[in-house]
């Protein structure tokens, strides 16, 4: 399965903003103009940034993103953090999360990163169930978030 996970290409934008109407079903819809353009053109070109999907019936189904952000710790290792992880909803349980999840963790191990972190916002037993079985530990640390 991890073979089917690729980098996003720029022509994907509008099917990575449909898939995240499953992930925030209220979010705003975002209007593809050109600033917006301008911005996943920046995100696109940032070596820090890697937009990890799974394409099948020629639609996006999975997507995850992974940063890693440069430290000053652990012998100045890199640390990643993977956010907006989301499989539309015809295509879960047959594996593409926990393939995003271990593409991303090994990009991170490639760009020699110490941790990767993964915060998820559900409470769901079966959600965080999932993220353990992908590897994550979520009594290792604890998250704090302020909203602004």
């Amino acid at each position: 399965m991890m073979k089917k996970v690729r980098l996003i290409n720029y022509k994907e934008l509008e099917g990575l903003l449909s898939l995240y109407k499953y992930l925030i079903p209220d979010d705003p819809k975002l209007k593809i103009d050109t600033a917006l353009k301008e911005h996943w053109n920046e995100i696109l070109s940032d070596p820090s940034y890697f937009y990890l999907v799974i394409e099948e019936d020629n639609k996006l189904v999975c997507a995850c993103n992974l940063t890693i952000i440069k430290n000053l710790t652990r012998s100045a290792r890199p640390y990643g953090i993977i956010e907006n992880v989301v499989t539309h909803p015809d295509y879960r349980n047959k594996g593409y999360g926990t393939a995003v999840l271990k593409k991303s963790v090994q990009v991170a191990e490639e760009n020699n990163c110490y941790k990767v972190v993964l915060t998820t916002s559900r409470k769901d037993e079966n959600i965080l169930n999932f993220y353990e079985n992908a590897g994550f530990d979520r009594g290792e640390k604890t998250a704090f978030i302020v909203r602004i």
